[in-house]
């Protein structure tokens, strides 16, 4: 019998073949994103000094009530002009899109272009 690998294991892989191409600096940190079933969550990470500098998720009491739902394009999208939005607060204006393995759809792509146009550059 022929065994599949999991779609979990096979993101993985992705993502960290990615991480090895770029990394975020301070001047030009990463935004790594994750999705899961019920909830899609943003940060922008500095790797050189390995802090998060600011981050947003659905999972905030705030974001789950201005959501009727927190696992669809919307809540993404929602989350995109939140990180955006916290990202210009803390002087960062350009990022590192870090899509953590997901594919470039729906709502990794909502999120990134909410952030865009809330005045990220990536």
């Amino acid at each position: 019998m022929v065994s599949k690998e999991s779609r979990k294991e096979i993101r993985l892989k992705k993502h960290l073949r990615t991480r090895n191409r770029f990394a975020g600096t301070a001047e030009r940190p990463r935004l790594a994103v994750y999705r899961s079933n019920k909830h899609i969550y943003a940060q922008i990470i500095d790797d050189d000094a390995q802090k998060t500098l600011c981050a947003a998720s659905t999972v905030e009491k705030d974001a789950k009530a201005a959501l009727e739902f927190t696992d669809n394009t919307e809540a993404a999208s929602y989350v995109g002009t939140l990180i955006a939005k916290r990202a210009l607060e803390a002087g960062i204006t350009e990022v590192v899109f870090d899509r953590g393995g997901f594919l470039y759809h729906g709502k990794i792509a909502a999120l990134a272009d909410a952030a865009r146009e809330a005045g990220l550059k990536f």
